[in-house]
């Protein structure tokens, strides 16, 4: 099975050289490999001590950022290693302030895994959420190196758990823990014969909560929102990480509505075609993050955010908010970050893989709309009832204080 895996791992190799000629994205993908080994031969020398963490994209750097930031604390003198495997990861936080090194994870081929286990020497390994990678696990196991699972989950179809799945099955003979999320997930991992397992919850109630305790100011929004008095002060609703056809349905109402709104938009592709779209198709005064210099925001009822890295601070700003990603697969973004703030927050009809999106759904501090109509109704419903409203609002902010505590469970059984 082995040979199978890796004759497909070299034969992605080929064609992903071929296919980032037509595509910027696994452009990015195949050219920021180049250098991994270089990078690491210049900022590791032999005498370094270092720990590892894997992260998949964006989303599973913040589930691992409470543990990142604890162990180096906990571990002053060891260099942080942190691995990105999409682009959408690693280029926006390719910067960060935790870790020592930042680089992409070199595609899964024996070759690679013995070469950059030798220049990385880790003593601990996290891998966070998911991406089990069968090479990288397989050395790991062979050095004895101490690997750990955090924020975990597991789902009865993956292929672990079929009885097709014995090389997948002993991949996970490497991790000396795995921290899970829920119950059902150790359930599962119980079930193949793996008892070395703990429900620590989800390290992102975490991340988020840590959120309020931070400088969530931005002029700029301060200057749009004009909430100087009573008299200037309008419900703004946020939408962030929308989608074409989350916007599409957001559009019909901002044009429709005739209560006194204020809207700030985050897309989640912020391409400039794209945007441009966007705000032609927008009949009420508009103006763009990229164009607003000099200009006197207040005069504004649409700002569109065509820039990254500020929409958890601009939630701070919601009345309410649209999580965009919830009409396509596998469905909504992070609604944990207006959930912080006490916001009330609206999504499409995609977010069962969720388990924080469906337990605010039923907890009815999150309204789930799967059409124009019950787009309209569930913003009409936020904006007219403040009762409403601050009731939602108040479930999600309770909800986020109640499950805090992963990082803290998980480093006490490290």
């Amino acid at each position: 099975m082995f040979f199978l895996y890796n004759l497909v791992a070299y034969f992605a190799e080929l064609l992903l050289h071929l296919f980032a000629l037509f595509s910027p994205k696994i452009k990015l993908f195949v050219e920021g490999r180049k250098d991994v080994f270089k990078i690491l031969g210049n900022k590791i020398t032999p005498s370094d001590k270092t720990i590892w963490f894997h992260a998949a994209s964006l989303g599973e750097y913040e589930q691992g950022l409470p543990i990142m930031e604890q162990v180096k604390t906990k571990f002053p003198n060891h260099k942080m290693v942190l691995t990105f495997f999409s682009p959408s990861g690693y280029e926006i936080r390719k910067n960060n302030a935790v870790a020592d090194v930042t680089i992409y994870l070199p595609l899964d081929t024996p070759k690679n895994a013995k070469r950059f286990l030798k220049l990385v020497k880790p003593e601990m390994v996290f891998f966070i959420k998911y991406e089990y990678w069968p090479n990288y696990l397989k050395e790991l196991q062979k050095k004895n190196v101490k690997t750990f699972l955090i924020s975990g989950i597991f789902r009865k179809n993956q292929a672990f758990f079929k009885w097709y799945g014995g090389f997948y099955r002993n991949a996970l003979k490497t991790f000396h823990h795995f921290f899970v999320q829920n119950h059902t997930s150790k359930e599962l991992v119980q079930s193949i014969g793996f008892n070395n397992v703990t429900v620590a919850g989800d390290t992102r109630f975490d991340r988020v909560a840590t959120i309020l305790e931070k400088d969530n100011r931005l002029d700029f929004i301060e200057s749009f929102c004009d909430n100087s008095t009573p008299d200037s002060k309008k419900t703004t609703i946020v939408i962030g990480s929308s989608w074409p056809k989350d916007e599409e349905l957001l559009i019909d109402y901002i044009n429709k509505t005739t209560h006194n709104l204020k809207f700030i938009i985050a897309p989640h592709n912020i391409k400039s075609e794209q945007i441009e779209k966007l705000k032609t198709a927008i009949t009420k005064k508009t103006v763009l993050f990229s164009e607003m210099a000099g200009k006197p925001l207040s005069e504004y009822d649409i700002f569109i955010i065509d820039t990254i890295g500020i929409l958890t601070k601009i939630y701070s700003y919601a009345d309410i908010a649209y999580v965009g990603g919830g009409f396509g697969h596998p469905g909504v973004h992070n609604i944990l970050e207006p959930a912080t703030f006490g916001v009330p927050i609206v999504i499409g009809p995609n977010y069962s893989h969720f388990a924080e999106a469906t337990a605010l759904v039923h907890q009815e501090g999150c309204i789930s709309i799967k059409d124009q109509k019950e787009m309209n109704q569930a913003l009409d419903l936020l904006v007219q009832n403040l009762d409403e409203r601050h009731e939602k609002g108040h479930i999600c902010s309770t909800f986020v204080q109640m499950n805090k505590g992963a990082t803290e469970k998980i480093l006490n059984l490290i």
